[in-house]
């Protein structure tokens, strides 16, 4: 597979990691993106850690909570102008509200549903042509509980922003203000999971193949390897799992503690990225300008 230019700088900007290294790691894992961070990670030479697929796109996320149901939902653009657009807000703010009750996650689903006098597919391509750009409704998550907080970062109306957060807990005596902060400690820290029993077993398996081939990279004995590998794996749950992280307003504490101190229980939560995962086209702008003067 040809390595070209445009991969490599996607690798750097993933990683941090030197053009040289990018450049080798594509080619060890063959083109693939996440093989090749993977390997920069295994080689000590990517500078970031847990946040390596995290991207950014355009649009918006929202979130909206209705009792003890809440919504979080992502509608995707091309530029971040559109965020700004009353329309596209309007229609996100809408949107959040029926996705309540749609069946949860089902995007194709929630375009059937009923938008006033038509479906949300219709609105959304109206929307479409009314703005010019090509828009996307990407994805959804309900969460249930007792009390339901939520927390929007970056937020440019009220309920949207970039960052959509909402966390669940077990019953109503939860404390306000520590149902916010915990919002935002999960907004600051994004955890893969709740605690390290609900951890995907698969993320697990991946991280002590890094740290294993890590250690082995640095020259560390075959059987000190092993040993050794107890103690990564901890520090990945630490940085990863809800309940093991250390609490961002207070760091002598873990989450659990503070919990724990409130008599408080989380039962779910849930959060979006704006354009988490999306591999983002660069252009350069000035020449497409150009392009569109000349008529090309």
């Amino acid at each position: 597979m040809e390595i070209n230019t445009n991969l490599i700088k996607e690798l750097r900007e993933r990683t941090g990691a030197g053009i040289v290294d990018c450049k080798k790691a594509l080619i060890e894992a063959n083109g693939d993106m996440e093989a090749a961070v993977d390997w920069l990670r295994k080689k000590g030479l990517s500078a970031v850690a847990k946040k390596s697929s995290r991207v950014t796109a355009e649009g918006l996320v929202a979130v909206n909570v209705d009792g003890a149901v809440g919504v979080v939902l992502e509608v995707n653009s091309e530029t971040d102008f559109v965020a700004k657009n009353e329309k596209f807000q309007n229609f996100v703010k809408n949107l959040s509200k029926i996705a309540i009750k749609a069946e949860d996650g089902n995007v194709e689903k929630l375009k059937e549903a009923a938008y006033e006098s038509h479906t949300v597919n219709d609105e959304l391509n109206s929307l479409i042509a009314t703005i010019g750009e090509n828009l996307t409704i990407r994805r959804f998550k309900a969460v249930k509980g007792d009390k339901l907080f939520s927390y929007v970062h970056n937020t440019v109306s009220e309920g949207l922003g970039k960052i959509g957060v909402i966390v669940a807990f077990k019953n109503e005596g939860t404390p306000e203000n520590i149902g916010r902060q915990i919002a935002m400690h999960i907004a600051s820290t994004q955890p893969l999971s709740l605690s390290k029993e609900s951890l995907d077993p698969a993320e697990v398996a991946r991280e002590k193949e890094v740290q294993k081939a890590k250690a082995l990279e640095e020259g560390k004995p075959a059987d000190i390897v092993e040993k050794m590998l107890a103690g990564r794996i901890e520090k990945f749950y630490q940085e990863v799992c809800l309940l093991e992280q250390q609490f961002i307003m207070d760091t002598d504490k873990k989450v659990s503690q503070l919990l724990k101190e409130n008599n408080a229980t989380i039962t779910d939560f849930a959060f979006y990225v704006l354009g988490a995962g999306i591999e983002k086209v660069h252009t350069d702008f000035a020449s497409e300008v150009v392009k569109i003067v000349k008529g090309e």
